[in-house]
């Protein structure tokens, strides 16, 4: 059988007064203290007294003191009450500037290419703000988890999320060491790879993930998929490029993360006509709730970095 759950209302009425009142001895100068009327901090404490079922003070013409009850109340009451404004004011504090704990959910292979400069150069900017990368190739509930916000590709971003991109829409490309290649032919069409060592990504599902290209035979833009197979299987880029570049084989890669071993030579793309684009990396974030000052701050220096890559090179 469902019980019935109330909360309990008014448990700390009174007492901001009831220690004013403690302090100064006084229900005059409590109420000066407190900016009220002497009667209102009078009627106050009687409510209080009522509640707790206990006098609290000793009321003469002349002086106001303590009974045991109030003595005992005071004990407890008094660093409890410190206790909760002093709580409220860190809470403040965080309420209106950035500062705090931000917590990242973001797939491991982002980190060295597109997260450690933003990074490094938000926690120069913020020295209160505490950044942790989680890296995680699981789809992870933000506000379950105690995240701000996640770093996410866009075909996983949900539509209740706000998405600030990080990065352009990329290709998805097809690369290789020159090592590999020296001994093989390039492959000249996605039907080519059957005879190459190709190496998989496996899903958080369990399922082998396959390569995905436009045909472009056809002038129809439409996606294909092509099952591969080669000596590794990984569950992150970051093991499928490092083994790319020692040349043990073929690997399709967003473009972001192949994109230094193409500039010094260290991989070769082919099938570049039948490269698919994804929608790019995005920083998301739960928008129907306040967002805190620490978490402002990263989005709108993401949105300030991301706008001078899109500028081109900064000159001094």
């Amino acid at each position: 059988m469902k019980q019935n759950f109330t909360v309990r209302q008014g448990a700390l009425d009174g007492v901001e007064v009831f220690l004013s009142v403690a302090q100064h001895r006084s229900f005059r100068k409590a109420a000066a203290a407190l900016g009220v009327t002497p009667s209102a901090v009078s009627q106050t404490v009687r409510v209080l007294e009522a509640r707790i079922g206990a006098a609290l003070f000793i009321r003469t013409t002349r002086s106001v003191g303590l009974t045991e009850a109030g003595e005992q109340f005071l004990a407890r009451a008094k660093p409890a009450f410190e206790e909760l404004v002093a709580a409220s004011e860190v809470a403040r504090g965080l309420g209106q500037r950035p500062a705090g704990l931000l917590r990242l959910s973001v797939p491991r292979a982002v980190i060295p290419i597109l997260l450690e400069p933003l990074i490094v150069s938000f926690c120069r900017a913020y020295p209160e703000v505490e950044v942790e990368l989680a890296a995680s190739k699981e789809v992870i509930d933000l506000a379950a988890e105690g995240f701000d916000a996640a770093v996410r590709l866009g075909h996983l971003v949900a539509p209740d999320m706000v998405a600030v991109p990080l990065t352009p829409p990329f290709r998805l490309v097809v690369v290789g060491s020159p090592a590999y290649f020296a001994e093989r032919s390039l492959p000249r069409h996605p039907n080519d790879l059957r005879q190459h060592a190709c190496l998989r990504w496996r899903r958080t599902d369990g399922a082998l993930a396959l390569w995905s290209f436009i045909d472009n035979d056809n002038d129809s833009d439409q996606a294909i998929e092509i099952a591969v197979a080669g000596p590794l299987i990984a569950n992150d880029y970051a093991s499928m490029l490092g083994a790319a570049m020692e040349g043990l084989g073929l690997a399709q890669l967003p473009e972001p993360l192949a994109a230094v071993g193409l500039r010094l030579g260290e991989l070769v793309e082919v099938l570049e006509p039948y490269a698919p684009v994804r929608p790019g990396v995005y920083l998301c974030y739960p928008g129907r709730r306040q967002i805190l000052p620490k978490l402002r701050a990263f989005i709108d220096h993401v949105k300030s970095r991301t706008a001078g890559d899109r500028q081109g090179p900064r000159t001094s």
